[in-house]
């Protein structure tokens, strides 16, 4: 994907998200969250710290599964996804990590929330 599409892609999601959730999210990481919670299936609730990080490595395990670097393992019994990895990450900048985790949202929604 050639960062000028890329940009341009993310800044219509972001304009979706935000006629649907009412709100413009800030940055990719409030869009992991928001993924975080949409995979987690339990709805709007007050999450500690903690849970909000966990949810955005949900969202992250979920998103790079597009690419087969992690799968799903399960649920615990609290209905959390649990991922392992299976294979490693590419090695990339942090640059190219947020273009990657980027194209790999807007995959996301594009194949499994705006269908």
């Amino acid at each position: 994907m050639e960062i000028e599409n890329l940009a341009q892609r993310w800044d219509i999601l972001l304009d979706k998200l935000e006629q649907t959730i009412g709100k413009k999210p800030v940055d990719l990481n409030a869009v992991l969250f928001l993924i975080g919670v949409q995979e987690l299936g339990k709805g709007h609730q007050f999450f500690t710290k903690e849970q909000k990080q966990d949810l955005m490595h949900i969202a992250i395990c979920k998103v790079l599964s597009f690419s087969g670097i992690y799968e799903l393992e399960g649920t615990d019994q609290d209905g959390w996804p649990h991922w392992k990895l299976v294979q490693p990450l590419p090695f990339v900048n942090v640059v190219e990590q947020e273009k990657l985790l980027k194209a790999h949202v807007i995959e996301y929604f594009e194949t499994e929330v705006f269908v």
